[in-house]
């Protein structure tokens, strides 16, 4: 078992025509498949694989997957209920027979986080089905998903399955079984699609343009504000309520962005359906805000739109990563604000010649506990007179953009 848990990279069950293998050598994702009849029986989340090969009489050990895809972040995977495959005979018979293979996955983890839902499920998703099920129906049968997740996600969720039910495992009670299923989901890193490593190369380009074609409806009524005199529109991303790194001057900053020449809406993503935020962020010149998840929504910028991201104190990696390349690749202009310690509310706590601004990695050590300073603890006050010509550059940069759509 500790075999099995800890150390297994490819692991066979094989006594007949069905086989269990399981891949534990990723750093960020397990995955299991089960090459045959599988019984599903969500009441102890267990796959049992079916057929001659079932071992009546002998000993097995089963195999254990957590399907999601931050296998190293224990309070992620803390969310995430283990899943078993088994080849010892079930004591249930079958209530609903697919003919279709299943795809199974946790969307445990951080859900409520958009950035985590798309970073986690959703890349993951698309990765998956076009590297295992390229032009092949597959049924979406999805573990630990909350009723206000399907319905927010409801036709992204069906454009992957589009010739099935999605199935929601915390509402069903009847036995399902399927011709085989897949374990879990394959991430190639954040944000980003490798396409060197699917049969047939896709990139974030392609996950956009499938968002696109899930989300631009013919007989849709744009969501948009007015567009006053041709003025670019710039969408601030606000973050409210019991959060971090708010923009505690934000009236300020709007303020400014009016007076430079922007038509500026204030969006507050919560609650707003998916169809609404992309028409809202596919209609913007800019989209400006504070590192966070919000941000994310930059897969619905067009090409040759600019993203504004003011980055806090020591977060320089993740708004790199998250939201400095995926938008350049995918032609989106991006701005960069790093604020100085003076905008930060961190510098009343601590002061201007503690580590905290000094040295970050000396004040931390890598240390969780006091890495989540920057990032859940921090708020800012942006110098509107510095970030003037920032947002100045946003706008000559949007009516370029707007004069070659024209």
């Amino acid at each position: 078992m500790l075999l099995i848990s800890e150390w297994a990279r490819n692991w066979n069950a094989n006594n007949g025509s069905a086989v269990i293998t399981c891949d534990y050598s990723h750093n960020g994702y397990d995955i299991c498949t089960i090459n045959g009849s599988t019984l599903l029986d969500q009441a102890s989340s267990t796959l049992f694989a079916l057929g001659p090969h079932t071992q009546q009489d002998k000993p097995h050990i089963p195999f254990k997957i957590l399907p999601y895809t931050l296998k190293g972040d224990k309070t992620a995977m803390s969310n995430v209920k283990e899943v078993t495959l088994t080849l010892a005979p079930p004591k249930l018979s079958c209530g609903v027979t697919h003919h279709t293979p299943a795809l199974v996955f946790s969307v445990g983890g951080y859900t409520g986080n958009f950035y985590h839902e798309i970073n986690e499920n959703f890349i993951p998703l698309f990765i998956t089905i076009n590297s295992l099920f390229p032009n092949q129906n597959v049924i979406l049968v999805v573990l630990e998903g909350k009723s206000w997740w399907f319905k927010k996600y409801a036709e992204l969720l069906s454009a992957f399955s589009p010739n099935h039910m999605i199935i929601n495992t915390n509402n069903i009670s009847t036995v399902h079984c399927f011709p085989s299923a897949t374990i879990g989901l394959i991430k190639h890193g954040d944000m980003t699609i490798d396409p060197k490593l699917l049969p047939n190369p896709k990139t974030l380009l392609d996950f956009r343009a499938f968002l696109d074609k899930v989300y631009t409806k013919d007989d849709d009524t744009p969501f948009v504000y007015p567009n006053e005199n041709g003025k670019p529109r710039l969408t601030l991303i606000s973050r409210r309520g019991n959060v971090s790194r708010l923009l505690l001057n934000e009236n300020d900053v709007i303020k400014v962005a009016e007076e430079i020449g922007f038509n500026v809406h204030v969006f507050e993503p919560k609650n707003t359906p998916m169809a609404k935020v992309y028409r809202l962020i596919h209609a913007s010149d800019v989209l400006l805000g504070v590192h966070g998840a919000g941000l994310t929504n930059f897969l619905f910028l067009r090409p040759g739109s600019v993203l504004v991201q003011v980055v806090p104190i020591e977060l320089y990696w993740a708004s790199r990563t998250y939201y400095e390349k995926p938008p350049k690749f995918l032609g989106v202009d991006y701005i960069e604000y790093k604020i100085e310690p003076n905008e930060s509310s961190l510098l009343e706590r601590f002061g201007a010649n503690s580590l905290v601004f000094k040295d970050p990695p000396a004040f931390h050590k890598g240390n969780w506990s006091k890495q989540r300073v920057y990032l859940k603890e921090q708020n800012v006050k942006i110098n509107v007179v510095r970030f003037r010509k920032y947002l100045t550059k946003a706008y000559e940069k949007a009516k370029i953009f707007i004069s070659k759509v024209n």
